[in-house]
């Protein structure tokens, strides 16, 4: 159980509970917030049970919320339709797929599931998360309505750790995406951290002291401008395809299969499965390797060297994972013009790479301060106003909200 709590201004506080009063009358009882994430590296590794560097950011959702008195979860998340729930169903609902009820019902259905008296509250939800920013606003989501029913209904008997498992399987299970466990698991928990996802049922979470501030670095997120809310199959076909390669080997996932077995079957694969399996294996074998490395540079103090893998591991998703142009599109590719961008404003210093699930969304780069400005201006200038972001990590997880003394 974590006694973290997030500080919030007054002003902050105000702004929740006129939006909370403006839709559901009266007056909030308590808030809570959950923060975006960046992966720093480990991209897909965390379906296939691989090794994952990951950071919360200071970027969040929070909510002001209100125990009803009902069996229904009621959340207005501002500019959004209101979603509502009604706990007397808990299984999935075939219409809810792909949609945000479904993550809402999935949470509350596995806390049920594990012994919690779930009831039903009101909340108001404002987000700096943006959807499809790359950052996952599911996730952040996911683990907001984890630690709201964990905090008012469970007396926070699940670990952050936990929640971020009940998030996924919300994910998997009612919203019919089947995502790994790295973002709620960086939002859940907070800070930078690395995961070895081996044990499934106990990944293995390890914080990792480092700090970005003093690299002279600026950690920027970069918006494509484009959503990836409708490439749900594109996400689908990377563990998909894994799964079916590893079927050939009797297992689940690559990590359990010899990486000298993999290529001598490589001829008999590509027969099998196809070259684009076999490609994104490649990239799994590569990336789990990678991490590992990255984190020994960081906490050795050796930023050129995580700069310099932070490219490789770019380089791999783009070439092997194939997760930066959707298959089929030839006029619109945003991922791929982003990292020209990187490319062309970096001026060959920093590092860049392909964020997250890929495809659509952001691109992540570590720019020197003295360029800072000039890169910002021309990543602006080329994809819109407000597409670069500089953020921060954040310490705290999926906490509680009090306003600060």
């Amino acid at each position: 159980m974590s006694n973290a709590v997030l500080k919030m201004s007054l002003t902050e506080k105000q702004v929740l509970d006129a939006g909370f009063a403006a839709v559901f009358g009266g007056e909030s009882e308590s808030y809570f917030s959950a923060p975006g994430r960046t992966e720093i590296s480990g991209n897909h590794t965390d379906h296939q049970r691989g090794r994952v560097l990951a950071a919360a950011v200071n970027l969040d959702t929070r909510a002001a919320v209100r125990v009803n008195g009902t069996d229904r979860i009621r959340i207005q998340s501002k500019g959004y339709p209101m979603c509502e729930v009604s706990l007397s169903e808990l299984t999935p609902v075939a219409s809810e797929i792909n949609s945000t009820p479904a993550l809402v019902r999935g949470v509350a259905a596995r806390f049920a599931q594990l012994g919690c008296e779930v009831k039903g509250f009101d909340a108001y939800c404002e987000s700096t998360v943006l959807p499809g920013s790359g950052l996952s606003s599911s996730a952040a989501y996911e683990v907001l309505i984890g630690t709201i029913i964990n905090h008012l209904f469970f007396d926070a008997k699940v670990s952050q750790p936990e929640v971020a498992m009940i998030g996924q399987y919300a994910e998997n299970v009612f919203f019919g995406k089947p995502c790994g466990l790295m973002d709620q698991t960086a939002s859940a928990v907070g800070g930078l951290v690395t995961i070895d996802f081996a044990d499934k049922e106990n990944p293995d979470i390890r914080p990792v002291k480092f700090d970005f501030s003093s690299t002279g670095h600026a950690l920027c997120i970069i918006d494509s401008r484009a959503d990836h809310a409708d490439l749900t199959d594109e996400y689908a076909a990377i563990p998909g395809e894994l799964k079916a390669l590893c079927a050939h080997f009797g297992k689940e996932v690559t990590t359990e299969i010899d990486e000298t077995e993999f290529y001598a079957a490589i001829p008999a694969l590509r027969q099998k499965v196809g070259d684009r399996a076999v490609m994104r294996a490649i990239h799994e074998y590569n990336e789990n390797r990678r991490v590992p490395k990255q984190v020994a540079a960081l906490e050795n103090g050796d930023f050129e060297a995580f700069l310099r893998l932070t490219k490789e591991s770019g380089f791999s998703s783009w070439m092997y994972l194939q997760n930066v142009i959707p298959a089929g599109y030839k006029t619109e590719q945003a991922m791929a013009i982003a990292l020209a961008l990187c490319e062309k404003y970096l001026e060959g210093k920093g590092a860049y790479r392909v964020h997250g699930g890929g495809f659509a969304g952001t691109v992540q780069a570590f720019v020197p301060y003295e360029i800072l400005d000039a890169f910002q201006a021309g990543i602006d200038a080329a994809l819109g106003e407000g597409a670069c972001h500089i953020l921060s990590i954040r310490p705290e997880g999926g906490v509680p909200m009090e306003v600060e003394a």
